[in-house]
């Protein structure tokens, strides 16, 4: 599964992308947009910029695309191929 991080979310986890493994963090249970949100805040707990606050922060405010779809079902099952798309909110909204 590809990650794609915008905005304030990029600058908290200073990259713009990520390739995460659905196989190894899930096993054969599914593996849900909820569970990939809790593992991004564990795997970026500190912000990498001094002026954007930590992932977890930011997470509670984003919006999500799965493959280009936008969704705001957190219970939605993930598939290794799928890209997502973490949005923070843009332009004050």
């Amino acid at each position: 599964m590809n990650v794609r991080f915008f905005a304030a979310a990029a600058a908290a986890t200073g990259v713009e992308e990520q390739r995460f493994d659905v196989a190894a963090l899930a096993g054969t249970k599914p593996f849900t947009l909820a569970e990939l949100s809790g593992y991004l805040a564990e795997s970026f707990p500190v912000s990498a910029s001094g002026h954007t606050p930590p992932l977890a922060e930011i997470l509670t405010r984003c919006s999500f695309l799965v493959n280009e779809v936008s969704t705001r079902n957190l219970e939605h099952q993930l598939s290794p191929g799928d890209v997502v798309d973490v949005l923070p909110p843009f332009a004050g909204g």
